[in-house]
């Protein structure tokens, strides 16, 4: 590669490691980004917004939709609670089956054209849904928006410039739109996002780094030009990537995954996105009105969920700004220990509050509680909306969005595919197993028993982040690998 202008400003690291930039360096990238006001930039920052949209509404579909189908007419729709566990469950299934398609997709089709091909299976799912005449079709489009879901999450957080990149940012978007939609018309609306981005991807250029991957050294520079617009320095940031798909495209070895600067933060990774998803959040949001059903809330249930939907998005812009201003450790203590005092709030709230105030009555089912209203009847009721506000909230503080960030600045670019991979696997099988058995564990011990059990994880989560996880902000790769090669905590001083 040719020598670039900002290289006299750099120090190298070792073979395995992207260049870290120097405070010189840093100053000219955030000055750099500060230029980036080109329109076509914004619109495809939109599509993928329109991505996350779709994900996160496939995500929470089940959350409006199995209460209205507890008390469906029809017995061939109607779901029971094994058959309702299914139905919240096998989404998951379909996005690890996404997720792993999309590492081949990427590399063979690009982002562009995989998150364009991730639209076929999902119109067709929520197609199969909206028109549902038995049980065996609400399924298989679960699992096919599944699959589009993963495909489009896998892909879309490497299109995104700067810190955006992999955040979990997905809203509770269903919620607010079951309050006014049938639940066959809510299957017709996820998909409006669909359908809009991929009418955006047809007039955008494939992704440089695509097309430096593919030897179309040209055409990658006319994409970032027409992306950042002429009057940046877009040119010095073409370096930069091809610098970064030069040392990407070298695999790791077996032997290399024993080094302890490849294997320990691999395992940090994947034991983040595991304990992320046994903390309960998938559960919360599948399940959340009926969550609500059974707790007896100070509002309807749908307005309690649609509420906990509009408090997540406005905790996606505050995670956005508070990672900038804090390290990630002490946001992952805060997240942690939020979500922690939310669910041991919770449980205890459910054990403790007379039947007659929080609708535990002797059958334990959330199902069973589909007809019934939701009538408050002392202010206390207001502690489950309370309580899971802020569970939201701390989990996109930090154990949402940091476990993504904190795996591209402590893994080597070659170990990230793996890394990816693996995290796709644990990820979602840890959540289907969650989302599968939860309502089966409510029949048998009752609703409390959940919630305490993600009060011990989370309690987990503070001991892993204080044990294993290293303070990146400010840290440069050089020091991240001499921590993980030597264990000494000197190194990131």
């Amino acid at each position: 590669m040719e020598p670039s202008a900002r290289e006299p400003l750099v120090r190298k690291t070792s073979f395995s490691y992207q260049t870290f930039p120097e405070r010189a360096v840093q100053r000219l990238d955030k000055e750099y980004l500060r230029s980036l006001h080109n329109k076509r930039l914004y619109l495809a920052v939109f599509a993928a917004v329109l991505g996350n949209f779709s994900f996160g509404f496939a995500l929470v579909y089940p959350s409006p939709v199995i209460p209205a189908l507890e008390a469906h007419p029809s017995p061939a729709l109607r779901l029971d609670q094994y058959t309702a566990s299914w139905f919240g469950s096998v989404f998951t299934l379909g996005a690890a089956a996404g997720g792993l398609s999309a590492m081949l997709l990427n590399d063979r089709l690009g982002r562009k054209l995989s998150i364009m091909f991730s639209a076929l299976p999902s119109v067709v799912g929520y197609a199969l849904m909206a028109g549902a005449q038995g049980i065996g079709m609400l399924l298989l489009g679960r699992v096919l928006t599944g699959y589009a879901g993963g495909v489009t999450s896998a892909s879309i957080p490497v299109t995104c410039p700067g810190k955006e990149q992999g955040q979990d940012s997905s809203p509770n978007r269903a919620a607010p739109a079951g309050l006014v939609l049938e639940w066959r018309w809510l299957a017709v609306a996820g998909e409006v996002p669909v359908l809009a981005m991929i009418v955006l991807l047809c007039f955008m250029p494939n992704s440089p780094r695509f097309l430096l991957s593919q030897g179309k050294d040209d055409e990658a520079l006319r994409s970032l030009c027409w992306l950042r617009g002429r009057d940046t320095d877009y040119a010095r940031e073409y370096e930069q990537i091809k610098d970064s798909v030069r040392k990407q495209n070298r695999r790791v070895s077996c032997a290399e995954i024993k080094d302890p600067f490849i294997y320990k933060p691999l395992l940090i990774a994947v034991g983040m996105r595991f304990l992320q998803q046994l903390s309960g959040v998938t559960c919360v949001l599948v399940y959340l009105q009926s969550i609500f059903k059974k707790t007896s809330v100070i509002l309807k249930p749908e307005y309690d969920a649609a509420l906990v939907g509009l408090v997540r998005l406005f905790s996606v812009v505050i995670a956005a700004v508070s990672m900038d201003k804090a390290g990630r450790k002490i946001l992952l203590f805060v997240s942690a220990g939020v979500m922690l005092i939310s669910n041991l709030t919770m449980g205890l709230y459910i054990h403790f509050v007379p039947a007659s105030q929080n609708g535990t009555i002797a059958n334990k089912t959330l199902v069973s509680f589909a007809n019934l209203p939701a009538e408050p009847t002392h202010y206390i009721t207001l502690i489950p909306l309370l309580a899971t506000m802020f569970f939201i909230m701390g989990y996109a503080m930090g154990w949402g969005p940091i476990t993504w960030l904190l795996m591209s600045e402590i893994l080597p670019l070659k170990a990230r595919g793996v890394a990816s991979g693996l995290c796709v696997v644990v990820s979602w099988l840890t959540a289907f197993t969650l989302t599968r058995f939860f309502l089966l564990v409510v029949e048998a011990f009752g609703l409390e028993v959940p919630f305490l059990f993600f009060t011990i994880i989370c309690a987990a989560n503070v001991l892993f982040t204080g044990c294993c996880v290293p303070e990146t902000k400010g840290r440069s790769l050089e020091q991240i690998e001499a921590f993980f090669r030597t264990g000494r905590r000197s190194f990131m001083r």
